[in-house]
């Protein structure tokens, strides 16, 4: 079988934004099969969440995103 190896954005460790909630700081965990395994920031108690790629974004990124939302 032919399978695509696929490339990883983000590294664990990395604080990411979750694009349905950008105030919410994510901490991935681990990442397997394409999906992102990540803990909250604040409360690393709680359930971990579970994402895709398309997903996430930078929270770097968030700055940018709310000044073009403004214009």
């Amino acid at each position: 079988m032919n399978r695509q190896i696929a490339k990883k954005r983000f590294r664990e460790g990395e604080v990411v934004c979750a694009l349905v909630n950008p105030k919410l700081k994510l901490v991935i965990r681990r990442y397997v099969d394409r999906i992102y395994y990540c803990k909250i920031q604040q409360d690393t108690a709680r359930k971990e969440l579970v994402y895709f790629d398309r997903e996430l974004m930078d929270c770097k990124n968030l700055k940018e995103i709310k000044n073009t939302a403004k214009r």
